[in-house]
Formats: structure tokens, C-alpha cells, sequence
């Protein structure tokens, strides 16, 4: 099964639907969006990560940044940061480039490495859009976090890969349905920038488009 292109899902959601399926159906099914520090300082190091699509080069190493990636297979696509491509014998083909190379996907984050997930998994998608678009393998890939200025590796293994593709297929599906997903309320929604539109413990029977028009309606 291929997706249509207006089906496609953003990459860049699975890091919300991994830190919580909740707050990946109010962003991206209900529209819903808050800014706090940790977005703010995260988009601003995305732009400078992209400032612009170019490619540069430096003796076997190839750069771009900003490169567009999709999979038709899982109906995803986004923006890769940085997009490294290594003189290796055993490697791909890339179009107009003499020789062949190894492909490895740079996501750019702010702070520090989290206990969850969610970035990994967004480095996983990159690297299995990377496959399909270039007929590649894409072994491993890494995060740079802000504050340590350094980079964390991360393998592309196929448990990884089963799980990636678990959760769009439920990305998918929750979008088919129009379902936002209940949630309860933990220490990490401290965290969250949508906390003040989430109260999840207010969302026992309705979605929150519902509840603010039920709100506004009784005057409250």
C-alpha cells in the first residue's frame, strides 16, 4: 500500500505521539499549539540548523541541510536538519556525485538528551525515508543537543524500525477516526506545552474543541 501525498503525516510528529498520543492528536488533529520556552528555543535552533537548503562539501564528506524526505510506503515526510553523505565503497549511488556513499541523518535539538523516545524515533523515520527515496540502508544516525554541543548516536536497529512504523500506522489510523486519545495525568505534562488546553482531567467524555464550545456557551 502506497499513501496519497495529501495523506502524508509530518516526520516530526511521532516525537509528540511518543511523549504522548494525546498531545499528538491535539496539535496535529484539533489544531491546537501553545508556545513556551522549550518550543520557542527549539524552533529557533531548527532554523538555524536549515538556514536555508544548501550543500556543501569537505573532503569525503558530503553536507546538505534542510533536505525534504518522505516515505509513499508509510505515508510520511519532512525536513531532515543535516543529511551527511560519507565516501564509502560499500555504499549508494547519489545522483550527479562520482563514487558512492554512506547516508547518515543529523537531528538538531535543544537542551539535553531525554529519557524518552521521542527523538530517537524521529531520527529512525528520517533514516527509513532516506532508504526508500535514495535505495539505500541507513545503519545509524545521530541527535545534537544544544547544551552538551556534542552528539548521540543512534543505531538504527529493526526493533526500532517495528516500533517507528507502529506508531504511524496508529498516527494514521487515530487521524482515519478523528480520535483523540485519553490520557492521565503525569509528571511529565508539567512539561507540556499544551497543559493549560489539555486538562485531561476535565476530558472524560468529549474532545477539547467540545469543551471550550460547551465553555463559552454556559458563560464560564
Amino acid at each position: 500500500m502506497e499513501y496519497r501525498e495529501e495523506d502524508f503525516l509530518m516526520i516530526s510528529g511521532i516525537q509528540h505521539f511518543e511523549f504522548c498520543r494525546r498531545q499528538w492528536a491535539l496539535i496535529h488533529m484539533e489544531q491546537m499549539w501553545e508556545e513556551n520556552l522549550r518550543t520557542v528555543e527549539g524552533e529557533i535552533m531548527h532554523k538555524n540548523a536549515h538556514n536555508g537548503s544548501f550543500i556543501e562539501r569537505r573532503k569525503d564528506v558530503i553536507t546538505t541541510r534542510g533536505m525534504r524526505v518522505f516515505s509513499s510506503r508509510l505515508g510520511i515526510s519532512g525536513i531532515c536538519d543535516v543529511v551527511e553523505f560519507i565516501s564509502d565503497k560499500n555504499g549508494c549511488e547519489i545522483y550527479q556525485r562520482e563514487g558512492k556513499y554512506r547516508v547518515v541523518p543529523v537531528e538538531y535539538k535543544r537542551g539535553t538528551p531525554k529519557e524518552g523516545m521521542e527523538d530517537v524515533m524521529q531520527v529512525v523515520l528520517q533514516a527509513i525515508c532516506l532508504e526508500e527515496m535514495l535505495c539505500c540502508q541507513v545503519d545509524k544516525g545521530y541527535l545534537y543537543y544544544g547544551e552538551p554541543k556534542r552528539r548521540t548516536e543512534v543505531q538504527i536497529t529493526e526493533e526500532l524500525r517495528i516500533r517507528a512504523e507502529k506508531d504511524v500506522k496508529e498516527m494514521h489510523d487515530l487521524l482515519e477516526k478523528m480520535h483523540t486519545p485519553k490520557v492521565k495525568r503525569t509528571k511529565k505534562c508539567n512539561a507540556c506545552s499544551l497543559k493549560d488546553i489539555c486538562v485531561p482531567q476535565l476530558m472524560k467524555n468529549t474532545n477539547v474543541n467540545e469543551y471550550i464550545e460547551r465553555m463559552i456557551g454556559s458563560g464560564n
